[in-house]
Order: C-alpha cells, then sequence, then structure tokens
C-alpha cells in the first residue's frame, strides 16, 4: 500500500511533465521562424553556387528544411539557353551553412539570376511550418573553368579531321571597313577589337579578350582560301609566319555549331609576353604548335627548307591574333566569288544547346 500509495503521485508527477514537454514543443511549433536574412552569395561557378544567411539559434535548431527559389533576372536580351521545364524552387533538407546548389538546375554561364530562402520546419502531417521569404539577392553566374574547357577540347578533338597545308592567314570585310583602316585615325593598323557573344555561352574570352579575326581554311581542290566569304568582298592576306611562328602562343578557346552539320573551332593566337598571352594562359587550355589538331606550325629540319603550316579540315577554324596587324604586312584585293553566304556569318551566333557533338554537361 505504501508502494502504491507513493507510485500514484510519482506517475501523476511524470504525467504533468510529460504534458508541460507536450505544450512547450506545440508551443515551439506555432512560434513564428524568422525571416532569413544577409544572403551571401559565394564561390560561383559556371553552373553552381554556394549560399549562406543569417538564422537565429532557434530557427538553426530547428529547423528541418530550406527553400531555395532560383530564377533568372528578367532582361531584354533573352537567354535563350536556360531550359524551360525546370523547376524554380529547391526544397533541400537543412544542413550546416553555406550550401552548395547544383546540379538542381541547369544553370547558364555568364547569366544574371534572382534567389531568395525560406527557412522550414516539417510536421508530422507532412505539411510545413515556414519562414517569411528573404529579400531578393541577385548573382551572375561565371566563366567556363579550364576544366570545362578541357572538355570542349576533347570534343573538338574529334571533330577537327586531317590536316591540310596552307600558306596565308586572311580576314575579309567590306570596303568600308578598310577605309577607315587607312584613315590617318588609324594609320593602316587593324586594331584589335572585343570579342564579340558569339559561340559557348560560358567562354572566358567573350567580351573581354581583343583581338582581329583571321581565318585560314583552304579548299580542298585548290589549296587555296575559298573565293566567297560572308563578311565582304575584300580580302586582307597575310603570309602564315607572320602570326603563326616559335613566338607566338597558341590556345584553344571554343567549340560550337549554328544549328548546321558542320562546326566552328575557335583559337588565341597571342605573342609570347603579351597582354593576350597573360590573360590567356590561366583561363585557356594552351596548344602545342608542332603537335595539336587544330592548327601547326612545324620547324624546317634544314636551312634551305620552309616552314610548315597546317589547319584542320574538318572545322572551321576563327583565329583571334591578339595583336595589331599593320596593313603593309600583307595584301588587300577583291575575292572573286559572287555572293557574300551571310547566313554563315559568326557574329553573335548563339551555339545550338542541344547538339550532343559540341556540348558539355554544365551549364551552356
Amino acid at each position: 500500500e505504501w508502494r502504491n500509495a507513493c507510485a500514484c503521485p510519482l506517475l501523476n508527477i511524470n504525467g504533468g511533465i510529460r504534458g508541460m514537454l507536450q505544450s512547450v514543443s506545440l508551443f515551439d511549433m506555432d512560434t513564428p521562424l524568422s525571416t532569413p536574412c544577409n544572403i551571401q552569395i559565394c564561390e560561383v561557378t559556371c553552373d553552381s553556387f554556394r549560399i549562406m544567411w543569417d538564422m537565429t539559434p532557434e530557427d538553426t535548431e530547428k529547423a528541418t528544411h530550406f527553400f531555395i527559389d532560383l530564377s533568372r533576372k528578367e532582361s531584354r536580351d533573352h537567354n535563350r539557353f536556360k531550359h524551360r521545364d525546370v523547376p524554380t524552387k529547391l526544397v533541400a533538407k537543412a544542413v550546416p551553412l553555406p550550401m552548395a546548389v547544383r546540379g538542381h538546375w541547369f544553370l547558364s554561364p555568364r547569366t544574371e539570376y534572382c534567389v531568395a530562402v525560406q527557412t522550414a520546419v516539417r510536421q508530422p502531417d507532412g505539411d510545413y511550418q515556414v519562414s517569411e521569404w528573404s529579400q531578393v539577392v541577385e548573382f551572375c553566374t561565371g566563366d567556363y573553368a579550364m576544366e570545362h574547357l578541357q572538355q570542349l577540347l576533347d570534343k573538338a578533338n574529334g571533330s577537327a579531321g586531317r590536316l591540310l597545308k596552307f600558306s596565308v592567314f586572311y580576314r575579309n570585310q567590306h570596303p568600308e571597313y578598310f577605309d577607315y583602316v587607312r584613315s590617318e585615325e588609324c594609320g593602316g593598323l587593324m586594331r584589335p577589337a572585343l570579342k564579340d557573344s558569339s559561340g559557348s555561352h560560358g567562354s572566358p574570352i567573350n567580351g573581354k579578350l581583343q583581338g582581329v579575326f583571321f581565318s585560314c581554311n583552304t579548299e580542298f581542290d585548290t589549296g587555296l582560301p575559298p573565293n566567297d566569304s560572308p563578311y565582304g568582298p575584300l580580302r586582307f592576306q597575310i603570309p602564315a609566319g607572320q602570326l603563326l611562328n616559335p613566338n607566338i602562343c597558341l590556345y584553344f578557346a571554343d567549340f560550337y555549331c549554328m544549328y548546321t552539320a558542320y562546326h566552328y573551332v575557335v583559337l588565341v593566337l597571342a605573342p609570347v609576353g603579351s597582354e593576350g598571352d597573360t590573360f590567356c594562359r590561366t583561363r585557356l587550355p594552351m596548344l602545342d604548335l608542332a603537335s595539336n589538331p587544330f592548327l601547326t606550325y612545324i620547324a624546317p629540319e634544314r636551312p634551305e627548307e620552309e616552314p610548315l603550316y597546317c589547319h584542320a579540315s574538318d572545322v572551321i577554324l576563327e583565329i583571334l591574333f591578339t595583336e595589331p596587324v599593320h596593313l603593309d604586312r600583307g595584301t588587300v584585293e577583291q575575292i572573286s566569288g559572287h555572293h557574300q553566304l551571310m547566313s554563315l556569318t559568326t557574329a553573335n551566333a548563339k551555339k545550338d544547346p542541344s547538339c550532343k557533338v559540341c556540348n558539355i554537361s554544365v551549364g551552356r
């Protein structure tokens, strides 16, 4: 009886404690979560980023999930590379911050995004208690890293084809361009211009590296440059050795197509130690002048021999030379073609994001 008499109050006390814990738990569940603040984005790449924000210790302890709302920043320049069928909201289990976000969206390189977050507690019935949305933070994804360009280079290697001999680089333009180059303002110099946005969206040279574009592809039957051009009826030709020699560094910059069967490879020629060389050295894969599938210089073995210059046969090469070139180093002549093939111009052309040949497994 003593034991029973003592047991009853003890049971009542324990029951009271359990009741108090349940009420506290319900009280915590009903307590609003604070709004995440001080959103910070870091370690941004072309297809990932890390995000963190400030939470109260109480919220940090009880939050079970994070909601992240990501959307492309609206602009007049519509981003054709954003996939339409990708959800814009991510529900992730709560982890220590900063949290890495990648693989959940097909993020595009060099694209501005808006992001906001909520913290949440999952309840026993499956519903969520959520905080208010944080303020919206904007950030921009980055360029392709060296590892991504190496993936592009590996793909381009398989499309290059056999090497063909050539002897000149050439640049096609309209008469107005050469009139301007000959003007007092330019003094005969073709000055470097900023690379446009054509090709892969994440190429590090787009809008950042200056240069003068040249071609070197030849016709199979003649071994000479083609008679037609999408860029104009006048052609500046310069001996190959003026731009491609042992004092030049060769870099791979891009591989792309424009919804066509043929592909383009963008290469950069930069004099050793120049600003262009410094820019490319940490951003682009360097190619061996004597041994690569796109553009080669083979030094002569004997004094009386000439160097051998070769270009890839199955891709269209776009050569960006990073220094000014004077017209006196070559000749300007009219080409004999009767049409200009304007559909082949690559000015600000967009890469086909669905092509399996020239796309890699990161943002387009």
